[in-house]
């Protein structure tokens, strides 16, 4: 809970000190940035999920394939996509070649997550989770601090995110006295052969950790779009509390995967009420002191969208109980777990670019009906029992 407290807190302070550092013009690119970063990276997001499954049921396997050939890929996408990135979100062009680097340098470095994560070496994941933010966010906060404008922040993000994987490498490779008794093999376990991490395990992993970050951040894209830019830097401000209520209590996710992994379901019951709790907390906090929370986020300016701050805040919590199902269907070896949300995420783009106003409030509004529609989904699917498939 502290790494996931201290991770969450530089990146939520970036688009802080963003708003104080920048112009709204450039608050809502460096927004933007941050969202296809976090977009291109769900590989490594689904990479980490894949290792953490695998290790859980069958101990260590050997990922370095994997692991290259999806940060390569991720990477690859940002700089093929640079003329249309360009184009269609109004970002310079030499922003997505540094974004490639930092994405490549996340996706490194989630390999070593997920062999933590599976093996429940939590106190070591808890550091490398903290390494990971401090190399993919303290290079842009520096920037800001030094006013290095937005080119220049992005540049020493991607500078210092490329050290990650080696220090979590190293951090992975160090042994513990003893192992966790979840990866204690058995007689029986000696005896089979472990099957390795398969490329449909992978792209499993990769496509429901993408249709999530894809339909949680695509109304921050389409404000990027849709809206002017002082509009598009002011709802970036309001994402900040949508993404702090979705990720606040992603430790719960983290810890309960092992044994989600491993077929105890009481886990995935647990799970959601302490999500759904966390989220009712945190709406009720916003509607309370709603000005205060734009203030923290954005400054004096956005002080006035205040009574915005609890539909921001619903909208994350609402992803945050979607978030724990789909790992839960992935963990439990559904065959499309991502379906409900890639529907929701085209829902979206339909809603809000042809049927509801081109405002601020347009644009929220869709947000949050996409989010009760992508829960009440999901929870639909979830009801049918998936039995865990062996790998």
């Amino acid at each position: 809970m502290v790494a996931g407290t201290a991770g969450n807190a530089l990146a939520y302070l970036v688009p802080v000190l963003a708003a104080r550092r920048l112009d709204a013009a450039e608050l809502g690119v460096l927004a933007t940035a941050l969202g296809l970063v976090a977009i291109a990276s769900v590989p490594g997001l689904g990479l980490q999920l894949a290792v953490a499954v695998h290790h859980a049921r069958h101990g260590r396997t050997t990922a370095r394939r994997a692991t290259l050939t999806t940060a390569a890929l991720s990477g690859g996408v940002l700089v093929a996509a640079t003329p249309l990135l360009a184009a269609v979100l109004r970002i310079p062009a030499d922003v997505p070649a540094l974004l490639a680097v930092t994405t490549v340098a996340v996706v490194l470095s989630s390999r070593w997550l997920g062999e933590l994560q599976g093996g429940q070496r939590f106190l070591r994941l808890a550091l490398g989770m903290a390494l990971l933010a401090a190399g993919r966010y303290g290079g842009v906060i520096l920037g800001l601090l030094l006013g290095a404008g937005l080119t220049g922040s992005l540049l020493a993000g991607a500078l210092l995110a490329a050290l990650t994987p080696l220090a979590l490498a190293r951090l992975t490779s160090a042994r513990t006295p003893h192992a966790p008794a979840v990866t204690e093999p058995t007689a029986a376990d000696a005896a089979a052969p472990v099957p390795a991490l398969s490329a449909a395990q992978v792209v499993t992993g990769c496509g429901a950790t993408l249709a999530m970050l894809v339909v949680s951040y695509a109304d921050l894209l389409l404000a990027r779009q849709l809206l002017p830019p002082a509009e598009s830097g002011a709802y970036a401000v309001g994402t900040v509390l949508a993404k702090g209520a979705l990720w606040a209590p992603q430790v719960v996710t983290v810890l309960a995967l092992p044994r989600l992994a491993r077929g105890d379901r009481r886990s995935r019951t647990v799970a959601l009420a302490l999500t759904g709790a966390c989220g009712l907390v945190l709406v009720l906090a916003s509607a309370l002191g709603g000005g205060l929370a734009f203030r923290l986020a954005g400054g004096e300016d956005y002080v006035r969208l205040g009574a915005h701050a609890p539909v921001f805040a619903a909208i994350g919590a609402l992803y945050a109980v979607v978030f724990v199902l789909l790992n839960a269907q992935v963990a439990a070896g559904a065959r499309w777990p991502a379906a409900p949300l890639w529907t929701s995420a085209v829902g979206l783009v339909v809603v809000a670019g042809a049927i509801a106003p081109h405002t601020f409030t347009g644009l929220l509004w869709s947000a949050l009906g996409t989010a009760v529609a992508a829960l009440v989904a999901m929870a639909v699917t979830s009801r049918r029992r998936v039995p865990a498939a062996p790998d």
